[in-house]
C-alpha cells in the first residue's frame, strides 16, 4: 500500500492578475505551522513518576544512548525538510504530541539539522500514565510569546482518565497575534464506537478553549492542532469541535477543516490493518481563513508523506516507517507523517 502524492505545492512567489487583468507578479510571505506526532520520544531513563520502563537501556526495547539520539537525528532530519522550499528557516511553529518532557524536545531542537534556527521549547507536565505530553516548538525570530496555558481534560463519570493536556500558546506571528493550541486526543483502545465519549469529551474541551478565545476577540487568529485520534468527519471533530471542509461555512466561529479534502480522497498520516486514517489535523479560525484582523491567512496545506518517511518492504509497506514494530527495532521515523498549513501575507499590507 502506497499512499498518494502530496496535496499542495507552494511558492513564496505567486503569480497574481494585475488591476489591468494582465499578468504580474506579486511576492507573498509565507509562513509555516505544522505538527507531528513523533511517536515515543522518551529519554534513557527511568522515571518513578510515569510507565516508561519499555523505554531504557536494560528493557527488551534496548533503549539506550545510541538509539535514543538516533531518533532525534531522524525527527531532526523531517522537522528540518518540512517546508525548507517555501521559507529559508522552514517551520516557525510546530506542535508535537508524545514526548516526554522538556528535556527530549530541548534535545531535538539541538540537533544539527534545527540549532541554527534557534528553536524554543514550551512544555507542562501532564497527567498521561506513560508520560506523554504535547509541546509547542517556535521560531523566536518569527514568534514572540505571551502567555501559554494547559487544559486538563475531566470527565466526571471516568474520573480515573488521565490523558493529555491540552496546550494553549499565544504568541504574536510577525505582527499577528495567533493563538495554538496542542492536543492528542484519547485513543481509540477499547475499540472506536466504546472510546468515542473519551473523544467527545476532548473535543467539547478544545471548543472551549476556541470559544473563550473568540469571545474575548471574534477576529482571534486560532490554530488548533493535534493528533485528533479521530478522522475529519467523524463527530467529535465535525459536530462537537464545529469544523468544516467548506469555506463558505467557516462563519460565526466554525472552524476551517483543510484536511477534509484529503482524507475524502483517501490520503492519510497513519495507516491501521491496510487503511488510511487522517487523524493529524489543524483548524484554523474563520480569521485565519478570510484574513480579516491581521496580515497573515491560510494558503494550503500539505502532508508530509516523502518517500523516505514510507516503510519500503515486509508486511507493512507503504506504512510510515517507524521506531519500532512491537519490540523490533525498525530504525525508522514515526507512525505518523507530519503536517503543515501554509500561511501567507502581502508584504504591501
Amino acid at each position: 500500500m502506497r499512499v498518494a502524492p502530496v496535496l499542495v505545492v507552494v511558492y513564496s512567489i505567486l503569480a497574481v492578475q494585475s488591476c489591468s487583468g494582465q499578468p504580474s507578479t506579486r511576492e507573498y510571505i509565507p509562513a509555516l505551522v505544522g505538527f507531528y506526532n513523533v511517536e515515543n520520544l522518551f529519554d534513557t531513563l527511568d522515571s518513578p513518576d510515569v510507565n516508561d520502563a519499555e523505554y531504557v537501556p536494560n528493557s527488551t526495547k534496548q533503549w539506550g544512548t545510541e538509539r535514543y539520539q538516533r531518533k532525534l537525528d531522524r525527527l531532526a532530519r523531517v522537522i528540518g525538510d518540512m517546508g525548507k522550499q517555501l521559507h529559508p528557516q522552514g517551520l516557525a511553529l510546530l506542535g508535537l504530541a508524545e514526548v516526554e518532557n522538556a528535556s527530549v524536545v530541548r534535545d531535538l531542537v539541538a540537533t544539527q539539522p534545527l540549532k541554527e534556527r534557534n528553536y524554543q521549547v514550551i512544555h507542562e507536565d501532564g497527567p498521561d500514565l506513560r508520560g506523554i505530553d504535547c509541546a509547542l516548538v517556535y521560531n523566536p525570530d518569527m514568534f514572540k510569546v505571551l502567555s501559554h496555558k494547559s487544559y486538563r481534560l475531566y470527565m466526571k463519570d471516568k474520573p480515573d482518565l488521565l490523558t493529555r493536556d491540552q496546550l494553549l500558546v499565544s504568541g504574536v506571528l510577525e505582527g499577528d497575534t495567533t493563538h495554538v493550541i496542542v492536543a492528542h486526543w484519547p485513543s481509540r483502545r477499547g475499540g472506536q464506537k466504546r472510546s468515542a465519549p473519551n473523544r467527545k469529551a476532548a473535543a467539547e474541551l478544545g471548543r472551549h478553549i476556541v470559544d473563550s478565545l473568540l469571545a474575548a476577540n471574534p477576529n482571534a487568529r486560532i490554530l488548533y492542532m493535534g493528533d485528533l485520534n479521530d478522522d475529519p468527519v467523524d463527530p467529535s471533530v465535525q459536530r462537537f469541535m464545529r469544523s468544516t471542509g467548506d469555506k463558505e461555512k467557516v462563519v460565526n466561529g466554525t472552524l476551517y477543516n483543510p484536511m477534509y479534502v484529503p482524507y475524502q480522497k483517501g490520503i492519510g498520516t497513519l495507516a491501521w490493518r491496510d487503511a488510511w486514517n487522517l487523524f493529524d489535523q489543524i483548524l484554523l479560525s474563520p480569521a485565519l481563513v478570510n484574513g480579516t484582523g491581521g496580515n497573515y491567512a491560510y494558503y494550503g496545506v500539505r502532508i508530509f508523506n516523502e518517500s523516505y518517511l514510507t516503510q519500503k518492504e515486509g508486511n507493512f509497506s507503504g506504512y510510515p516507517f517507524r521506531t519500532f514494530v512491537g519490540d523490533t527495532y525498525q530504525d525508522g521515523f514515526s507512525d505518523h507523517f507530519p503536517v503543515f498549513v501554509i500561511l501567507v501575507r502581502d508584504p504591501g499590507k
